[in-house]
């Protein structure tokens, strides 16, 4: 079945790349359609677990991965003075030779993606969105925003947070919402204590750092904003610098002067989205944030989003029919992408209350250890 299974990709996200390269791996005839030009990618750096890097090595893209950005293991855990308060370990689940977890530039990953997307024989279409959807028994007819057509046996949204893929299959799908909390950005020049990822815990603004590379790093800031309102560019400086007027730890005083009108910040109100099943109807399937869109508390959204790429193929490639392995998707994927968006949310509630550190941590683990297990 799955060599003559022609698929239509939409979106060329994390989540959509991983599907294809996969895909193509099961023989299927794979097509992408990226609205964006320029296959870009925004974001200052992006922390990863030892899931993601699992997956990173059965896509082929570990390697590079490794070469440019940076993998370490254990994250450290302080108070807003600098006293050390315990270490969360990062099981190696890559491999005895590869460090529990990492971090990279957001763009570099993409970029490493976008080229084994392409090195699959998958089909990349940039600038071109879908008008509508028409499925009957026997495929889905595509109308593409150039004026072309296509038929295919089997259309996958990966169109991310506000998928129009799921606007249109499932028009009675919840909307992403705004979760009280927004987490701040910046790149800054890597101090040579900085190994793994270190976290400060307040009140109820949470600073961390991660290393991207062997000269860079980036900071991320949580703080609770009630409001999700919009803020102009020129004050992000200034506001990312306000945050961490209250944490007394020595490094976090000295990158807190790095933070100038010439850093690269990035703001992001968080909102999430846990659609209820199913996740497929007929021969369309969502996967990624098109229906668990979540938080960065446990630092896998990119996880689960290209675990699913992953699953997905695999199913498609287990000679059962289309329906069946599209049921067999849901079924393997629902209680991960549940546990990891209500447990992030979880934990955002804990940190806007300035709840129970016991209970945060205690999930902190559980989540990990969860995670940690096969797809």
């Amino acid at each position: 079945m799955t060599r003559q299974l022609k698929t239509l990709i939409v979106g060329g996200g994390f989540s959509g790349m991983a599907a294809a390269i996969e895909m193509r791996k099961q023989g299927v005839d794979v097509e992408l359609a990226e609205i964006d030009p320029g296959w870009r990618s925004y974001g200052a750096g992006i922390s990863l677990g030892g899931a993601t890097l699992r997956a990173f090595r059965q896509l082929g893209v570990l390697d590079a991965f490794l070469r440019e950005g940076n993998a370490a293991d254990g994250v450290k855990m302080f108070l807003g003075n600098g006293q050390p308060i315990g270490e969360l370990p990062t099981p190696r689940l890559a491999g005895p030779d590869v460090p529990g977890s990492g971090a990279i530039m957001r763009p570099t990953l993409a970029r490493i993606l976008s080229e084994a997307t392409r090195a699959s024989g998958t089909r990349v279409r940039l600038g071109v969105g879908f008008e509508s959807l028409a499925q009957d028994a026997e495929g889905v007819t595509v109308q593409f925003s150039d004026g072309s057509s296509g038929r295919y046996d089997l259309v996958v949204g990966a169109d991310g947070l506000y998928s129009k893929v799921r606007q249109r299959v499932f028009p009675e799908a919840p909307t992403p919402r705004y979760t009280g909390q927004a987490v701040w950005r910046a790149v800054l020049s890597r101090p040579a204590e900085v190994g793994c990822t270190m976290m400060w815990m307040g009140p109820r603004t949470k600073p961390g750092i991660n290393p991207v590379s062997r000269e860079q790093m980036y900071m991320f800031i949580t703080e609770h904003r009630p409001v999700n309102e919009q803020i102009d560019p020129k004050d992000f400086p200034r506001l990312m610098r306000a945050l961490l007027e209250d944490f007394s730890a020595p490094l976090l005083g000295a990158l807190r002067e790095q933070i100038s009108e010439q850093s690269s910040i990035v703001f992001r109100p968080l909102e999430a989205l846990l659609m209820p099943q199913p996740w497929h109807k007929g021969r369309v399937v969502l996967i990624g944030d098109a229906v668990h869109a979540t938080t960065p508390h446990l630092a896998s959204g990119a996880c689960i989003g290209i675990e699913d790429g992953l699953v997905l193929a695999d199913c498609v490639g287990s000679g059962a029919s289309l329906g069946q392995s599209l049921q067999a998707f849901q079924d393997r994927r629902w209680e991960r992408c549940r546990m990891v968006v209500e447990n992030s949310l979880r934990l955002g509630e804990i940190e806007m209350t300035n709840g129970s550190k016991d209970e945060h941590g205690q999930i902190m683990r559980e989540s990990l250890m969860a995670l940690a297990q096969p797809i």
